[in-house]
Parts: structure tokens; sequence; C-alpha cells
């Protein structure tokens, strides 16, 4: 295959992504189609199959793009984290993780689909997981630089994730509200805070 064809397959299949974001943001996951996703793409259902098998695939690869760069964001963000105090390098992290009205209501919609079917649900577990993997190891050296150690990963990991996802909903609920976001930050660092300890040595 040619650079000129790898390059234009590419760039149908980024066009690709982006208009079913925006299809499934606007319609649902479960209303959406292919032909819907190729006509807001502006391309045929041969560009479609021709580099995804359906649209659970483009949502995984879809899941996949933004979790890379959500990770690198906050890979990024942690890794400045030094002297600085636990509430401005937390309030750093948190800035590089998007809390976005249209994702959340694709995600959101794709997660109870993936529950009706235990192969995508296990993936999605699996894709988690693999999220998890790699915050925490970047969390926990940020948390060492600050005279910290955790207790416990698994759960910290846990409790991360579900306050993530609990707040995200009471952020998008109430956009304007600074006090939202602040309660979120407070919510966060307790988490932290529960599963770590002060470095004795």
């Amino acid at each position: 295959m040619t650079e000129a064809l790898t390059a234009r397959r590419a760039r149908t299949r980024e066009r690709l992504l982006e208009a079913a974001l925006e299809v499934f943001a606007e319609e649902g996951f479960g209303r959406a189609t292919v032909e819907r996703v190729c006509e807001r793409a502006g391309f045929t259902r041969g560009a479609f199959y021709s580099n995804f098998t359906s649209l659970d695939e483009l949502f995984l690869a879809m899941w996949e793009q933004r979790s890379r760069r959500m990770l690198d964001d906050v890979g990024a963000a942690l890794a400045e984290v030094s002297a600085v105090s636990a509430e401005d390098g937390l309030r750093t992290a948190l800035a590089a993780i998007p809390v976005d009205d249209a994702w959340y209501r694709v995600t959101a919609e794709f997660t109870a689909h993936a529950l009706r079917n235990p192969p995508l649900r296990r993936v999605m577990a699996a894709r988690e997981q693999a999220i998890q993997d790699t915050v925490l190891p970047a969390l926990v050296a940020a948390l060492d630089r600050l005279g910290r150690r955790v207790t416990d990963r698994v759960a910290l990991g846990h409790a991360l994730v579900a306050v993530h996802d609990g707040t995200a909903v009471q952020v998008l609920l109430e956009p304007h509200d600074p006090a939202v976001r602040e309660r979120r930050e407070a919510l966060f660092l307790a988490v932290v805070d529960a599963y770590s300890t002060e470095d004795a040595a």
C-alpha cells in the first residue's frame, strides 16, 4: 500500500470516527446506523466496512483513541507533580481528564449496550482495567514524590473510577456551578488521602 493510500485511509478512518461521535451523541447509540454515520462522514458503506466490521468495533476504536489522548495528558500532568501540594497536583491531573457532555452520553449508552452482551462486557472491563493499570503507576509515583505511600492500589483505582463517573454526571447537570467542580476535586483528594499515608521514611 502506497503512502498516499495509507494517508487517505487514515483520513477516512478519522472522519468516520468524528462522524460517529456526532451521530451517536445526537441520535443515541442504539438508534444510530452505519448508513447515518456514512452519510454524516460523506462516505459510502464500502468505506465504512473497509475500516470497521460494525458500530461496536467503531465505538471501541473511538474509545481507545480518546483514552490514549487522555492517558497521555494525565501522565504528563502527573509527571510534573513534585514540589507542589497534593491539592495542586490533583487539580492539574483532573484538568487533563475531560468531562464532555457528548462523550458521556455516548459512553453511557454503549455501556448499557455492553451490559446486555457478555463478550462485549468483557472487552469493556478489560479496557477499563488497562486504563487503571496505566494511570495508577503514574499516580503512585507522583504521590511518592509528595511523600505519600499508597496502601491499596486496587481499591484506590476502583474508588477513583467511581468518583469520576459519579461526579461527571453532577458537573454535566450543573455546568455553570463552580461549587460542583470544587466538590469533585475535594472528593478525589479525599479518596487519595484515604488510600495513602504519609511515608514515615
